[in-house]
Order: structure tokens, then sequence, then C-alpha cells
């Protein structure tokens, strides 16, 4: 239970200051220029997203649906990581970078009526631009593929392991 606490008590505040800095600095030196970093490779433009992830929109105020959703996802996702195994690291990581992320863009939803600060992209990939994004989205990106990656892993140790119930009991006397 230790080794829990202590890796989301590092990954929380870390990730929560990286965003926070981040934004406010996109937000005070970015206005309307864009800067190109690594020769254009990748581009810092700032946005707000009020929307969903890549700016699907939902209704008028979506902040009066998404509000209640991450809260509501917050707390399934504490479930889990309360559950987590104390030797499953790889879930207690996920679980803190996704919860993380999720809190940064919520304190953007609550606090900036524009939205959730973007400030990283869009970045050309030869076939699409992907969308803007941030600190926290990157986290819960990160963090959501470090789960199903230990969720499989999980499920590959259980189809190697002999099912207990179909064992059959023997006899006895």
């Amino acid at each position: 239970m230790k080794a829990k606490i202590t890796m989301f008590g590092i990954i929380l505040p870390v990730v929560l200051v990286l965003d926070r800095m981040t934004k406010q600095w996109a937000e005070t030196s970015l206005g309307a220029r864009r800067i190109e970093l690594l020769d254009g490779l990748v581009p810092l433009t700032l946005a707000h997203n009020r929307g969903a992830a890549f700016g699907i929109e939902l209704g008028s105020n979506p902040r009066l649906f998404f509000i209640p959703i991450t809260i509501l996802a917050l707390i399934l996702l504490g479930a889990l990581l309360v559950q987590a195994g104390k030797r499953d690291y790889l879930r207690v990581l996920s679980l803190s970078l996704v919860i993380s992320g999720a809190l940064g863009n919520l304190y953007d939803r609550i606090t900036n009526d524009l939205g959730v600060v973007d400030f990283i992209g869009p970045i050309n990939l030869g076939f699409m631009h992907w969308p803007i994004f941030n600190v926290a989205d990157m986290a819960i990106t990160t963090g959501a593929v470090l789960l199903a990656l230990s969720f499989w892993m999980e499920e590959r140790v259980g189809e190697t392991e002999e099912p207990e119930a179909d064992a059959v009991p023997e006899p006895s006397g």
C-alpha cells in the first residue's frame, strides 16, 4: 500500500504542476502567434477546447456534461487504484497518470470559461494533422495505453494458470 501511495503521490503533483505551468505559459506567451519547435516538427499553437478529445463538440454548454462525467470517471479510476495489487506497479502508474491528467483538464473546465487550454500541435503526420493537445492529455493517453497493457498482461497471466473451478475433487475416505 505504501508503494502505491508513494507512486501516486509523486506522479500527481508532477503532472499537475507541469500541466498548469505549461498552460499558463501558453496563455501568456502564445496568444495569436505560433512557435515552431524542432524545425517545424512540433508547432505550439494556443487553442481552447470546450469539447471532448479532438475538439468534438457536445451541445452549447459542454461543461455541464464534462464536469460530472469527469468526476464520475475519477471516482471509478480511484476505485481501480485502491483495488490494484500492491506489486502491480504498471496498473498504479497508469491510473496515476490518467487521474492526474483528468484532474488537470477538469481544473481548466471549472476555472476557464473558454475551456481546456491546448497548445501542442497541430502536428502534421503526413496523412493527417494530429489535433492540438496539452500535458494533461499526454498523461491521460500514456496512462490509458499502459492501463490497457496492464489489463492485457493480467489476462495473459490468468490464461496460463490452471482454473481451480475445473478441478475435480479427490474422493475422501
